[in-house]
């Protein structure tokens, strides 16, 4: 396995969608850095916005992490789609990881939210992309559900501070009380985003059996 999952790990590189993520890594960095350009003091609510919007660009790029082009040419290989998926991961979360310190680093820290509750949300995101990705790859042909996700994401994330009942928010900022409550609801939804990846990583019995017969995955 260790073998086989090196010799994955060129190729895998060489297909991820580096031109979305470079777009979402940029424009999130400069969305972080709006305080720094423009020399201004910004309250604790605006830089929680300004985390927020950024966490959800990154979330946007993530959402094409597993377009694959070539999916149905890569199908008959020997690693099943679970590999193929967390190796993608795999190479990308370093990078992504650097990015999210760069992004807290760029936020004033006099008005900077608690750094593991804001990353938390950060995740929560950015899993909740690759699940939905992950998500339209099981369920469809698409080789490239990348734009489909970004748009429901994007969708979602404007709907959901709108519709959720008060006593489920989860955008809330620091100073209201129900800010730790809020982030225990983080919590849970980063588990079970993660359970719906866990669940939609593997390819459907009935595509492997047609694979196996000689049809497309």
């Amino acid at each position: 396995m260790r073998g086989l999952t090196l010799a994955l790990a060129v190729p895998v590189w060489r297909t991820l969608p580096w031109r979305a993520l470079a777009a979402a890594g940029t424009a999130g960095l400069l969305l972080a850095a709006t305080p720094v350009v423009v020399g201004g003091e910004p309250s604790p609510w605006e830089t929680l916005t300004l985390l927020r919007g950024t966490a959800l660009i990154g979330a946007l790029g993530l959402a094409f992490l597993l377009d694959d082009p070539a999916r149905h040419l890569t199908a008959p290989l020997p690693a099943r789609r679970p590999l193929r998926q967390a190796l993608r991961v795999a190479l990308v979360a370093p990078l992504a990881a650097l990015w999210w310190t760069a992004v807290l680093l760029l936020a004033p820290s006099a008005s900077r939210p608690p750094a593991g509750d804001i990353t938390l949300e950060a995740a929560a995101l950015g899993v909740l992309a690759l699940a939905g990705a992950a998500t339209a790859v099981r369920l469809t042909d698409e080789a490239r559900p990348g734009p489909f996700i970004a748009a429901a994401l994007l969708l979602t994330a404007v709907l959901a501070p709108l519709l959720s009942p008060e006593d489920w928010a989860l955008f809330v900022p620091p100073d209201d009380p129900r800010w730790p409550s809020a982030h225990d609801r983080w919590a849970v939804l980063l588990g079970a985003v993660a359970v719906v990846w866990g669940v939609c990583g593997p390819e459907p019995v009935g595509r492997r059996r047609t694979r196996g017969a000689g049809g497309p995955a």
